[in-house]
């Protein structure tokens, strides 16, 4: 009975530790972002090149991206 509960948790475990590597990947690249940000230089290019132009540009790869992962 004990090798069965055993195998119940982990097969539980292992899409808890997928959603943990997955937040603890977004937390990574938030930090990431707010750290280049945080540099004057990378700012006052981003305020020459417009952050419009850039999310526009930036939509249809996140779309291509949701679309691959969701198959």
């Amino acid at each position: 009975m004990s090798v069965e509960i055993m195998h119940r948790t982990e097969n539980g475990d292992g899409r808890d530790k997928e959603t943990l590597y997955m937040l603890g990947g977004v937390a990574l690249v938030i930090f990431g972002a707010g750290l280049i940000l945080s540099n004057p230089n990378i700012r006052k290019l981003l305020g020459q090149a417009g952050i419009g132009s850039i999310a526009a540009a930036a939509i249809p790869d996140l779309e291509r991206y949701v679309r691959l992962r969701s198959m």
